[in-house]
């Protein structure tokens, strides 16, 4: 009986040490749009729940005249490096949910860059270089185990516009970064 008791124990614990444990998926690369911009990105493992993404995209700005008669939308150039952590993966892999595509809550800390390069259409409006460090909260979700995903999140945190005085200057502020974007998945 002891023999079978050691056995079925020694079983156990080979299975937790050898057995499959899920992590977030090696290297993403993702195109998603939103009502604010299209973005490419790549998401890399880092750890079995934290990855590394970095993103090119274009952001949709809108700036509105006097009574929003004179309203004007552009797009301009901004580039993205963020951490994130995805603090529910194990669990929703316990309660037998699907996590293909990272599919997972996430915090993150999303520092964005703005260059002053151009915006689209170009006689609109000139964009200051700008730097942004914003805490974030969010959810990623694949739709029905497909390479399609969505995601949306919101974060409070504070951005620099960078006259040439550099960081010198007293041109900060609060910023709120509200997304919800749709999404297709390459795997690497």
């Amino acid at each position: 009986m002891k023999k079978i008791i050691f056995l079925v124990i020694l079983l156990y614990f080979t299975n937790i040490l050898f057995g499959q444990n899920k992590k977030i998926e090696k290297s993403i690369f993702n195109i998603q749009v939103g009502l604010l911009g299209t973005w490419f990105n790549n998401e890399a493992r880092l750890t079995s729940n934290i990855s590394l993404r970095s993103e090119i995209g274009l952001d949709v700005a809108i700036f509105g005249g006097e009574r929003f008669g004179n309203t004007k939308i552009f797009f301009a150039p901004v580039f993205s490096l963020e951490p994130r952590w995805y603090y529910n993966f194990q669990n929703r892999i316990s309660k037998n949910r699907h996590t293909s595509n990272n599919s997972a809550n996430f915090f993150t800390i999303k520092t964005s860059y703005h260059p002053d390069w151009f915006v689209i259409p170009n006689n609109i409006i000139n964009v200051e270089n700008q730097i942004s460090i914003i805490p974030k909260w969010g959810i990623r979700r694949a739709f029905f185990q497909s390479k399609f995903n969505y995601e949306c999140g919101i974060g409070l945190g504070y951005e620099r516009f960078l006259a040439t005085e550099g960081f010198n200057n007293n041109n900060g502020s609060i910023a709120l970064d509200i997304h919800l974007r749709i999404g297709l998945n390459f795997k690497n």
